[in-house]
């Protein structure tokens, strides 16, 4: 027994000795750890210190480099970073300035090709005639003793004719004929029949005259309804206001540089229902509207203001729909734009006043209207000189080539054009042609 206990106490202390052994490693591997760690620290520490000291070195490196550029370069840091900027900046605009010619011309190209055959087609069925016409009247008269008649004792007749009628009788040398002078043209065809009427009649006195004048004035607004119930009736309108109707005759008897406005509008309404129906648009809003796009024109002397908002908001009051009296008021741009029959309208209406011998004017306002074009082209940095040309339809901007690029070019032509679009009225289209040394950039408008 005893010695069983003697062998367990061996075993124990063998093994409690084993463990001994083994906590006194451990202890000793701790304490190399610890003392690794102890040299990492120092090391870490060590080349922290090293790293300040170079950064410190660096950063006065740097102050010094910069300072050494300035110096070279003879400007500040912030006024190198502004240039850098402004090169950046000018870079940028040169490929955006290429960029826009680019999208321009392919654009053009589509726009231009579609536009020209709907246009083209438009105008190839609808010929109109154009016959220039004036704001006098002239009346033969069968000799020249009847001035003497017309004129009558004391000139009681032609005072008369004068007061009943609101027009100015012009009697000169001109063998055989007299003239009739008025800005209104439905008082002058009045005061032209009762001219007439008394002519024919032959017995000239004040009484007669007042009587002629009231058949005469019944006889023009007669032909006034029949023109306008006509008209509407070409167009394939119906449904139209009485007083529409007959502001619309009204315009038969009245002219715009020349141009018949009935006739005018009468074209517009095909033009603008033909270009329609080859969008897949229905045209007859379109013919509508242009039919009553210068409505305006038949009381524009009895209402102030323009004849395009007079006209819409005439056409508002008599029924007419937003589409329509949208339309009358920006076919002339005095309000922005927002349907597509008031694009045709616009459009219609230049192609129409834009025609060969459609329209005139007086050389005093052809002048001005060529010199506007010309002092804003010349108004733009980096102008030499601009010429107006084909009546004010093209205008050639000279550039001065030391200081404008072709990319500049471009971006001048648009900035023209914009101005031109904004400030000034012109019919049709303007091209703008920016010509540098020898190299020409053309941007219509």
């Amino acid at each position: 027994m005893r010695n069983e206990t003697e062998r367990e106490l061996k075993s124990r202390r063998s093994d409690l000795q084993r463990l001994e052994r083994r906590l006194t490693q451990r202890e000793e591997s701790i304490e190399a750890k610890e003392s690794e760690v102890a040299n990492r620290e120092k090391r870490i520490v060590s080349r922290e210190e090293s790293m300040k000291s170079r950064e410190s070195k660096l950063a006065r490196a740097v102050t010094e480099q910069k300072k050494l550029v300035e110096k070279v370069a003879r400007m500040t840091q912030s006024e190198a970073r502004e240039h850098l900027i402004e090169s950046i900046k000018d870079e940028v605009k040169r490929e955006c300035a290429l960029f826009i010619k680019e999208e321009d011309a392919r654009a053009k190209e589509e726009a231009e090709r579609q536009a020209r055959k709907i246009v083209s087609l438009a105008i190839q069925r609808c010929a109109s005639e154009h016959v220039a016409e004036t704001t006098v009247s002239v009346v033969s008269l069968p000799s020249d003793e009847m001035k003497g008649r017309i004129i009558g004792r004391e000139g009681r007749n032609i005072r008369t004719f004068e007061n009943l009628t609101g027009i100015n009788l012009i009697i000169d040398d001109t063998p055989e004929a007299v003239i009739l002078s008025s800005f209104d043209p439905v008082r002058r065809e009045v005061a032209r029949l009762t001219l007439e009427k008394m002519i024919t009649d032959g017995r000239i006195q004040p009484a007669r005259i007042e009587e002629m004048y009231e058949k005469a004035k019944a006889e023009v607004e007669k032909e006034i309804r029949e023109a306008g119930e006509e008209s509407a009736f070409e167009c394939g309108i119906s449904n139209m206001h009485k007083e529409l109707t007959r502001a619309i005759g009204r315009l038969k008897f009245r002219t715009s540089y020349g141009q018949n406005v009935l006739k005018h509008s009468l074209e517009v309404a095909h033009l603008a229902g033909m270009m329609a129906a080859e969008l897949g648009i229905d045209p007859r809003n379109a013919k509508r509207a242009g039919l009553l796009h210068d409505i305006g024109k038949a009381i524009d002397h009895e209402v102030e203001g323009s004849h395009a908002l007079i006209g819409a908001e005439l056409a508002k009051r008599l029924g007419e729909s937003n589409a329509v009296v949208h339309a009358i008021e920006a076919h002339h741009g005095e309000v922005e734009v927002r349907t597509i029959d008031a694009v045709l309208i616009q459009a219609a209406d230049a192609v129409s006043a834009a025609r060969p011998g459609a329209r005139r004017e007086t050389l005093e306002s052809y002048i001005k209207r060529l010199e506007k074009l010309e002092t804003l082209a010349d108004s733009f940095s980096g102008v030499e000189k601009a010429y107006a040309m084909q009546a004010g339809r093209e205008i050639r901007v000279m550039v001065q080539a030391d200081s404008v690029d072709d990319a500049q070019s471009v971006v001048i032509a648009r900035d023209i054009a914009k101005e031109i679009e904004e400030q000034l009225d012109y019919p049709g289209q303007i091209k703008i042609t920016v010509i540098r040394e020898k190299r020409v950039v053309e941007y219509a408008k």
